[in-house]
C-alpha cells in the first residue's frame, strides 16, 4: 500500500472502529405494567390467562419471587425506578401528585435516563408518565430524547383526547391514537428499536395496563367471557393484550438482531388494585395479601424479571430480595457506565450476581412509607409491618401471604424493626 493513502485508509476506518465500540455497550429495554399483580401472569402461577410473551422473558433470563417495588402506588414507585432512590424522602408530597398541579419529581434528582444519555445512549419513553405534568417535569426535560404517551396518571385506551386526564401527547405536543393504546405503545416502541441509529439504546416502555379504565379489545373480551365477574374478565383480557403486545416488541428485538446485546427488565410499578375506590381493577395478587396503596405484600411485591442472553444464564428463579431500587445502578454498571460524583443511590448494582460472580449482596434492610400509618421494614426474612389500625410481624420468606403474626411470640423483634423503620424516616425525613 502507498504510504500516502495509509492517513486516508485510518480516517475512513475510524468511525467503523467507533461504531463498532458503540455497539458493543448494550441496549437496555424497561417494560413496566401498571397495577400488575403478583397472580396475574402465568410464570407467577396466575390460571385465568396464559401470558406466553412475558414467560419467555422470565424463563430465558432470571425471575425474582422476592420483587419489591417502593411504594404502593403508581407515581412514588415511578420515582424509585427511575432515579434509585427512596420516593417517600425525595418528593414534597405524599402519594401521586395531583393531576393538573405543579407538583412533580423535583428537578435536582438525575433520572437512570439522564444518566444514560450523557453515556451516549438513545433515550425514549413511552406510555405513562406520572412524575408531573407541569413544564419542566415532562420526559424531554428529564432525559429521553423522545416521547409518546400522557402525563398523567391514567388514560382512555380508545381515545386520543381524555376528556378528564388530558391528551396523548408527541413529545411536547398533543399526538394521535390509531388504535388501542397497548398496541400503539407496542408499535412505537417497535420503531424506536428498529431505527437506524448507531447509538445504543434505552427504551421506557410503561404500559398503562391494567389500570383502569377497564377496557380491552372485544375478540379478546370473548376469550375471558368464562371468567367469574365483568371486572375479572375486563382485566384479564387486558393481561391477553399486554401480553401479546410485549410479544411485539420482542419480536422487534429479534427481527433487528439486537436480541442478544439487550437487557430486557419486566417489572410492575404496584400489585393489583383491590380496595374500592382505588382504580379497583379486579387483578389477582394472590398468594399474597393486600392490595395496591398498602404496604402488604400484595401492593409492593410484584411480578420482576430480566434477561440478558450470553450475559445472564437463563432458567433461574431466585428469592433474594430484589427491588427497583436497585434498577439504576445496575443499568448503569450494564452500560459500563460509573455512578456520576454526587449522584445518590439507595440501590445495590447486582449485575455480578446476576452474573454468578459474587453472592448476593448484603441487602440490610428496606423501608416503605406511604402515609405515617401505612409503612413497613424487612431485614433478612422478617418484615414489621403498618397498615392503618393493623400491624404485624411476619416470616415473609416461609410466610409470603403474611397469615402468620408472629409479634405476640417475638415482641422484642417486632419493636425493633418498628424503632429501626422510624429511625430511617427520621434520619431521611433530616436529609430532604
Amino acid at each position: 500500500m502507498k504510504t500516502g493513502l495509509r492517513p486516508l485508509l485510518a480516517l475512513f476506518l475510524l468511525p467503523l472502529a467507533v461504531f463498532a465500540a458503540e455497539a458493543r455497550k448494550p441496549n437496555i429495554l424497561l417494560i413496566v405494567g401498571d397495577d400488575i399483580g403478583y397472580g396475574d401472569l402465568s410464570c407467577y402461577g396466575g390460571k385465568d390467562v396464559a401470558t406466553p410473551n412475558l414467560d419467555a422473558i422470565a424463563a430465558a433470563g432470571i425471575r425474582f419471587t422476592s420483587g419489591y417495588v417502593m411504594a404502593p402506588v403508581c407515581g412514588p414507585s415511578r420515582v424509585a425506578i427511575l432515579t434509585g432512590r427512596y420516593p417517600s424522602q425525595i418528593l414534597p408530597y405524599a402519594g401521586n401528585p395531583a393531576h393538573g398541579s405543579e407538583a412533580g419529581l423535583p428537578r435536582e434528582h438525575r433520572l437512570i435516563s439522564d444518566l444514560l444519555k450523557a453515556a451516549g445512549y438513545r433515550t425514549g419513553a413511552l406510555g405513562k408518565w406520572h412524575l408531573g405534568e407541569a413544564a419542566g417535569f415532562e420526559p424531554q426535560a428529564r432525559g429521553f430524547d423522545s416521547f409518546y404517551g400522557f402525563l398523567g396518571g391514567m388514560h382512555d385506551y380508545t381515545q386520543a383526547a381524555d376528556k378528564q386526564w388530558g391528551p396523548i401527547m408527541r413529545g411536547r405536543e398533543p399526538g394521535e391514537l390509531k388504535q388501542y393504546l397497548t398496541y400503539a405503545l407496542a408499535d412505537e416502541a417497535a420503531s424506536f428499536i428498529q431505527a437506524k441509529d448507531p447509538k445504543p439504546f434505552f427504551l421506557y416502555l410503561a404500559f398503562n395496563a391494567n389500570h383502569t379504565p377497564l377496557q380491552a379489545p372485544e375478540e379478546l373480551l370473548a376469550k375471558t367471557a368464562h371468567l367469574p365477574t365483568p371486572m375479572r374478565q375486563k382485566n384479564a383480557a387486558m393481561t391477553l393484550a399486554l401480553d401479546e403486545a410485549v410479544g411485539r416488541v420482542m419480536r422487534s428485538l429479534r427481527d433487528s438482531g439486537q436480541e442478544e446485546n439487550t437487557l430486557v427488565v419486566f417489572i410492575s410499578d404496584n400489585g393489583a388494585a383491590l380496595i374500592k375506590g382505588s382504580a379497583e381493577n379486579g387483578g389477582s395478587n394472590a398468594p399474597l395479601r393486600g392490595s395496591k396503596i398498602e404496604c402488604w405484600e400484595g401492593g409492593i411485591r410484584i411480578p420482576f424479571f430480566a434477561q440478558w442472553k450470553g450475559r445472564i444464564a437463563g432458567g433461574r428463579t431466585t428469592d433474594e430480595p430484589v427491588c427497583s431500587l436497585d434498577l439504576l445502578p445496575t443499568l448503569l454498571a450494564a452500560a459500563e457506565s460509573p455512578l456520576p460524583a454526587g449522584q445518590k443511590t439507595d440501590g445495590h448494582d447486582l449485575l455480578p450476581w446476576l452474573s454468578q460472580q459474587t453472592p448476593f449482596p448484603d441487602r440490610g434492610v428496606l423501608c416503605w412509607k406511604l402515609y405515617d400509618n401505612n409503612f413497613a421494614i424487612r431485614e433478612g426474612d422478617m418484615k414489621f409491618v403498618h397498615v392503618g389500625k393493623t400491624s404485624g410481624l411476619f416470616n415473609v420468606r416461609k410466610d409470603p401471604s403474611e397469615t402468620n403474626d408472629l409479634a405476640e411470640a417475638r415482641p422484642i423483634l417486632a419493636r425493633q424493626l418498628e424503632a429501626k423503620w422510624k429511625e430511617w424516616n427520621k434520619l431521611r425525613l433530616a436529609q430532604k
